[in-house]
């Protein structure tokens, strides 16, 4: 069953420009399209300032789009009621980036643990307690952790309270924002087998966004690939990592960190070059074309439209040659 889906979305900024008169407007998210199905992970992957998190904001309803809509169970969550966007807020939860920050330093585990459970009127005042020592406890966190405060708890520690408070609602969607860049590479390991075990025993679906592309790979079952807030393929993980049909997927990919054998050589393949291009002076034609290695004639004249090729979806005239 589709849960979430995003139609056309967008979202564009007004910023002042830099030594010059006027306005420009930054084109942070520049027409996405996905859906997520029930028991599923997506992945949105991309070099920084991409637009990834501002698709997790869109989403979650924290920003307001410049056009396009986001549809929960095929209603439009940016025209819900007061009540339904209450509904929505329990449906929808999010894992923050940093859990340091995301976690009010005046507030106890059981305070911010319980607090979802008293909005939501969820659980009878008397059973409160009891309901917070079991969400803890999904997560591995004992009751003798109640009455501490998040600057007592390690990094990995602090995560897990922070996935605690979004399972307290018992969501159908986590939006999970960079969830592990935080940690250190060891507790990172067991926050992303964490959350494999909770999807496993509760099928909520995710929205992960992340630069880590070895976690999206062993987490994920599909992956969208951002470039300045622009999706240009989205395919099945195995299916994207076994051959990638964009040319900046490709280079992604190759340029993520292996351990290579003692005495190996190393790819064959040319590290990406030249910076990204700015979200407010997109070149024309395909936004890529500037840093593309196979580029050819049409690409820096000629947008290429998001369509099925080989069983997935890429914005590439290579692949889809302009008519």
């Amino acid at each position: 069953m589709e849960l979430l889906k995003a139609v056309s979305l967008r979202k564009y900024f007004e910023v002042r420009k830099v030594f010059a008169s006027g306005r420009g407007m930054l084109k942070a998210v520049d027409g996405v399209d996905f859906s997520i199905a029930g028991d599923s992970v997506l992945a949105l992957v991309g070099e920084s300032g991409c637009g990834k998190t501002t698709v997790g904001r869109l989403v979650l309803r924290l920003l307001e789009p410049t056009s396009g809509a986001v549809l929960f169970k095929g209603r439009n969550i940016f025209a819900l009621s007061r009540s339904e966007t209450k509904t929505f807020r329990k449906a929808v939860q999010i894992i923050f980036q940093d859990p340091f920050a995301s976690l009010n330093p005046r507030r106890t585990v059981y305070d911010t643990i319980s607090e979802p459970l008293i909005i939501h009127n969820l659980v009878p005042r008397p059973k409160i307690k009891d309901s917070v020592v079991e969400i803890i406890g999904q997560v591995g966190l004992g009751p003798e952790t109640l009455t501490r405060y998040p600057h007592e708890f390690s990094g990995g520690q602090r995560q897990r309270i922070c996935i605690a408070r979004a399972l307290a609602v018992s969501p159908e969607v986590i939006v999970a924002d960079e969830p592990l860049s935080a940690l250190d590479v060891s507790i990172q390991a067991q926050i992303i087998n964490l959350l494999i075990e909770l999807k496993r025993k509760t099928q909520i679906s995710f929205l992960f966004i992340s630069h880590d592309l070895r976690v999206v790979r062993y987490f994920s079952d599909e992956v969208c690939v951002m470039y300045l807030g622009k999706i240009v393929e989205q395919a099945k993980t195995e299916g994207l990592f076994a051959k990638p049909f964009h040319p900046y997927s490709e280079v992604l990919l190759a340029s993520a960190p292996r351990i290579r054998p003692e005495g190996a050589g190393r790819s064959g393949r040319a590290p990406l070059k030249g910076e990204v291009p700015s979200p407010i002076h997109i070149p024309p034609g395909c936004p890529f074309h500037p840093r593309c290695p196979k580029r050819f004639e049409p690409c820096d004249r000629i947008v290429p439209e998001l369509k099925e090729s080989g069983g997935r979806l890429v914005s590439c005239h290579l692949w889809n040659p302009y008519e």
